[in-house]
C-alpha cells in the first residue's frame, strides 16, 4: 500500500501546480481525485464542477451523492475499496465539457493515477470519460453496458449521475450496467466487499 501512497503523493502537487491548459485560470482548487490507495475498482468521471471547484474533492455534489448510492449499491465506496478522479481536474468554466486540447493536457496525470493505483476494474462516467480512454467517438448510448479493455484491465461504462439526475429515465439502464460490472468484479476479486461491510458494520 505505501508505495503507491507515495507515488500518489508525488502526482497529487504536480496536479496543484499544473498550468498545462487555460482551466488553471479560473479554478479554486484542483481535485485530483480521492479514495483508497490500493483500490479494487476506479471510477473516472469527466471533471469537476462548482461543488468540487470550492472543496477540492470529486463527486460530492448531487452527482456525487448518487455516485455514492450507485456505488454502495453493488458493495463499492471510496473510503472502503474505490478510487474517484476525473479525465480534467481542474472546473471547465460553466460546467462545459472540457475541450480536447484540456482532456490531452491532463491525460497524463490520469495516466500515471491508473499506473499506480493498478485498479482490477475501471467504472466509466458518461461520454466525456469513456471517449477519452477509448480514444473514441462513438456516444455513450453505444458504448455503455459491456467491456472494453483499458491497456489490459476490464473497463465499463455507464451514463453519468449528473445524467441520471436530468433523466430518471436512465436509473434503469445505468442499475443493469452496474450489475454486469458487479458480476465480473465477484470473478476477478471475490472478496472485494470485505472492506466495504466491514465499513458498514462499524
Amino acid at each position: 500500500i505505501n508505495s503507491s501512497t507515495n507515488a500518489l503523493d508525488g502526482i497529487i502537487p504536480k496536479i496543484s501546480n499544473c498550468n498545462r491548459c487555460q482551466l488553471h485560470k479560473t479554478r479554486t482548487n484542483t481535485v485530483p481525485g480521492m479514495g483508497v490507495n490500493n483500490p479494487v475498482v476506479l471510477v473516472i468521471g469527466e471533471g469537476p464542477g462548482a461543488d468540487e471547484d470550492a472543496s477540492g474533492l470529486p463527486f460530492v455534489g448531487k452527482a456525487g451523492q448518487l455516485l455514492d448510492k450507485m456505488l454502495a449499491a453493488i458493495s463499492l465506496s471510496r473510503t472502503s475499496n474505490c478510487y474517484i478522479a476525473n479525465i480534467v481536474k481542474c472546473r471547465p468554466p460553466a460546467n462545459r465539457d472540457p475541450l480536447p486540447e484540456e482532456c490531452e493536457a491532463c491525460s497524463s496525470y490520469l495516466v500515471a493515477q491508473i499506473t499506480t493505483l493498478k485498479p482490477k476494474m475501471i467504472l466509466a462516467l458518461g461520454r466525456v470519460a469513456i471517449q477519452n480512454l477509448l480514444q473514441t467517438t462513438d456516444g455513450i448510448g453505444k458504448l455503455r453496458g459491456y467491456f472494453h479493455d483499458y491497456k489490459g484491465i476490464p473497463l465499463l461504462a455507464t451514463y453519468h449521475p449528473s445524467a441520471l439526475l436530468r433523466n430518471p429515465d436512465l436509473k434503469r439502464p445505468a442499475w443493469e450496467d452496474l450489475k454486469i460490472f458487479r458480476d465480473r468484479l465477484n470473478i476477478l476479486s471475490p472478496d472485494y466487499d470485505i472492506p466495504f461491510k466491514a465499513e458498514q458494520n462499524q
